[in-house]
């Protein structure tokens, strides 16, 4: 394992401060923006404007970095989302924060690709694997690093944004030092919606769903913890154990998935989301620990989801389009983190900050109604068939077309591919 990851150490490294940075603004902002009293809409455009900024950032930064080349991008990108989050906190008002924010979805995007691209280079077939765990678990444990570092400061002041700044700081060192060859051009994100939802509807539909849940969760679960009355600590808490519960859930919903037929475990696992979310919205407690475990139970369930649809749609796809389909897949997901805070913020206004969790709710009603529907209308791959289920890292954070290509499974096998899709 030693030998595999030595060569992408420090970009490693670098990767892991860029999303400690990512996790702590991510909290930060509506956080601050509570105690200033911005509304629930300006809130949620907080999520709406970087998740924009970050879809358009898959499209626009592969020219970007083919004008200027890989270095000089990445430290641009980097000065940039630097420069932003010192200018959030220098300067409280809300228009300038969503104009900053969209622009730093957008260098994240390219900061993202270039990493990511990076590690695929130097990933060879003997080491991919592990580079890709170790790839989302760094992203797993920055974001909720990140995240964890509030408590110890004031978010009233403009201490962490700085320590924001220092983090992303950080995370240009190693690879602005690095003496390693600049990876392949990056290549252009493509998006073909038709191609998708005939290769699986419910695959379609559903991370379009749980982008809407978890766009809407992610942004304004911070606002939700606030205007419930829960502690600074406290929430920093609440939204990794979100997190967590999800991470751990992976294995044995991915290993369920395998047994059963993927569609009816998407409709358990939304079931249970639209359950727990349902009994926040409805009993609307106020127990710390009431709200932890209920939150607990809803991320468990619905970060599990993502991975399961992604592998449902590469079952019946034949393996050279694994990329393009999983690509297309994040890329769908990161439209459905624009819709979900846009519609969470004034639901929030309107019925009471437990009122985020009917937004989920919905989503997961739906999410579970159209695969019981869709299970009846296409047989399933039986098992021996199937793609391998592979944790996916988009409930933590978006992330790019790049990173699909470091998923051992992008490796075209020897021989023949077997087209299932017909």
């Amino acid at each position: 394992m030693r030998r595999n990851l030595l060569p992408v150490l420090a970009l490693l490294s670098g990767t892991l401060f860029l999303f400690l940075g990512n996790g702590l603004q991510g909290l930060v902002l509506p956080l601050r923006g509570t105690h200033e009293g911005y509304s629930n809409e300006v809130l949620g455009l907080l999520g709406t404007t970087w998740a924009a900024g970050f879809v358009i950032g898959c499209f626009v930064a592969p020219n970007v970095v083919r004008r200027i080349g890989h270095v000089r991008a990445f430290s641009g990108f980097l000065a940039l989302i630097c420069m932003n989050v010192l200018l959030t906190g220098l300067f409280v008002d809300q228009t300038a924060w969503l104009v900053l924010r969209a622009i730093t979805g957008f260098c994240t995007a390219g900061t993202s690709m270039i990493i990511e691209s990076w590690l695929n280079e130097r990933a060879t077939p003997e080491s991919r694997g592990t580079i890709f765990s170790f790839y989302i678990s760094i992203t797993l444990f920055g974001v909720v690093g990140g995240q964890m570092m509030v408590p110890f400061a004031d978010v009233t002041t403009s201490t962490l944004f700085m320590i924001c700044g220092i983090l992303y700081s950080i995370a240009a060192l190693p690879t602005t030092l690095s003496k390693a060859a600049s990876p392949q051009p990056l290549k252009r994100a493509r998006l073909d919606l038709k191609g998708l939802f005939r290769n699986s509807p419910i695959s379609f539909v559903g991370i379009l769903l749980i982008g809407i849940a978890n766009g809407a969760y992610g942004t304004l679960s911070a606002v939700f913890a606030t205007q419930a009355g829960l502690s600074q600590g406290a929430v920093a808490a609440m939204v990794s154990i979100t997190i967590f519960a999800g991470a751990i859930m992976q294995f044995p919903a991915g290993r369920l998935s395998d047994r059963l037929d993927r569609r009816h475990v998407l409709a358990g696992l939304s079931g249970a989301a639209a359950l727990a979310g349902l009994a926040v919205a409805v009993f609307s407690p106020t127990s710390v620990y009431g709200i932890i475990v209920l939150v607990a139970i809803y991320g468990a369930a619905a970060n599990a989801l993502y991975p399961i649809a992604v592998a449902h749609a590469n079952d019946f796809a034949s393996s050279e389009d694994f990329v393009k389909i999983s690509g297309g897949l994040l890329l769908l997901y990161g439209i459905g983190t624009i819709i979900g805070p846009s519609i969470g913020g004034p639901v929030m206004s309107w019925a009471g900050p437990y009122a985020l969790f009917l937004v989920t709710a919905i989503s997961h009603i739906l999410i579970s109604a159209y695969a019981i529907l869709r299970s009846r209308q296409r047989a399933a791959i039986p098992a021996e068939q199937r793609d391998a289920y592979t944790a996916a890292h988009a409930p933590a954070t978006l992330s790019t077309p790049e990173s699909v290509a470091l998923d051992p499974r992008a490796v075209p096998a020897d021989g023949p591919s077997d087209d299932r899709r017909n």
